[in-house]
């Protein structure tokens, strides 16, 4: 399954190199003084041609960007000599990744779904740290990609997903941030001390 997932997104990443922008509810998050997430260790999980993982990197964080797909990594390593900004390209199957516990002080995850992987997102956030979650709803096959239900959350699936986390923001609709209208589901969450 794994060489099967790093050739879908190969072929897709080969076909159509990533945006530049970084995702408009990352943006949001990160330049809202509320929450004041001052720049420590990141990680961004499923970082495609790492559009987010460079948007971290220029505000001064420490990105460890991982991905299946190493022509997606090719081309964000390349965009980020050319901003010269030093980030840390991994290479793994996030379904099997092992992640380092208690190192991060934010983690992104974007766009993926991989609910076995989300005990391990929490346990790589340091104590007080952040995790920036948003991705597809169950509703998005009504307006088109991703259909697959493993890969769509239920309503309020995230707030589960995260309990016992302080809830800082939560969204959850029909949203147009980054173009076409999708059906997602946002949240940023806060670890307990």
């Amino acid at each position: 399954m794994a060489r099967e997932d790093q050739n879908r997104w190969d072929r897709r990443h080969a076909e159509r190199p990533g945006s530049d922008r970084p995702a408009a509810f990352l943006q949001k998050i990160l330049n809202c003084a509320a929450w004041e997430i001052a720049p420590g260790r990141a990680l961004d999980v499923a970082c495609g041609s790492g559009r987010n993982a460079l948007f971290l990197a220029a505000r001064g964080f420490q990105v460890d960007a991982v991905d299946i797909s190493p022509v997606a990594l090719e081309q964000a390593a390349a965009r980020a000599q050319r901003r010269s900004l030093a980030i840390s390209w991994q290479r793994s199957d996030l379904q099997s990744a092992e992640l380092p516990e208690a190192a991060y002080d934010l983690v992104v995850n974007l766009n993926y779904l991989e609910r076995a992987l989300v005990p391990r997102l929490a346990a790589a956030l340091r104590p007080g740290g952040w995790i920036v979650f948003e991705t597809f709803l169950i509703d998005q096959p009504t307006l088109g990609p991703p259909k697959n239900p493993a890969y769509l959350l239920a309503h309020n699936e995230l707030l589960d997903l995260f309990r016992g986390f302080r809830v800082g923001f939560y969204r959850e609709g029909k949203f147009a941030d980054d173009g076409a209208p999708a059906f997602r589901a946002g949240l940023l969450a806060q670890k307990p001390l």
